[in-house]
């Protein structure tokens, strides 16, 4: 087998799954969330949570569920779930985002930014980016509505396994921002196809 293709941390990547196939997320080290986009190959269709919502009639999915398209059709399945806890309410961070919410100044490493970038050397053509599927992010919904970030489950090691429905084009990211990420440092993670 293979050697699982490694993610820096607050960077990006790209590839194709073909139907049937299945691609393994891993979290190395722990404790770091990643966000996974899914398009068609030929750009026509893309990950959406809302009907990711509507048919699993739940959000918070694990084994056994699927990602849905925008056109409702199956894109993915999640085969193997070690983690438990992921999130598809949240978008993805942006530069926008560091400015507003944290102040910062200058390029700030960010998702948004590493999945365009990766759908685009795929050549789709992303934006307006959907909301990602956040794997390993833990977020808890109050009684209230109010969402709060909680230190992901995932420990070194730990990884999911998903499944193409159909031919498609993948972009990850692993996530720079450290309240997605328990608080801490951010770390790399990995994948590889099955």
């Amino acid at each position: 087998m293979a050697h699982p293709t490694m993610i820096p941390a607050g960077q990006g990547a790209g590839l194709r799954l073909r139907r049937g196939e299945q691609i393994r997320l891993i979290d190395p080290n722990g404790g770091q969330s990643g966000d996974l986009l899914a398009f068609t190959d030929d750009g026509a269709q893309r990950l959406s949570n809302g009907r990711t919502f509507d048919y699993n009639g739940k959000v918070y999915l694990s084994t056994g569920d699927v990602l849905w398209s925008d056109r409702s059709e199956p894109m993915l399945t999640i085969v193997v779930d070690e983690v438990g806890r992921h999130d598809f309410l949240y978008a993805s961070c942006s530069i926008e985002m560091y400015r507003m919410q944290y102040g910062a100044t200058g390029y700030h490493a960010n998702c948004h930014d590493n999945l365009c970038a990766a759908l685009r050397q795929q050549g789709i053509e992303p934006e307006p980016l959907p909301t990602a599927f956040n794997f390993f992010m833990n977020v808890e919904i109050a009684a209230d509505g109010r969402l709060t970030f909680a230190p992901p489950r995932s420990r070194a090691g730990d990884s999911m396994i998903l499944r193409a429905e159909m031919d498609l084009v993948i972009a990850l990211s692993a996530c720079p921002a450290s309240t997605c990420n328990g608080g801490g440092t951010t770390g790399p993670l990995a994948f590889e196809v099955l």
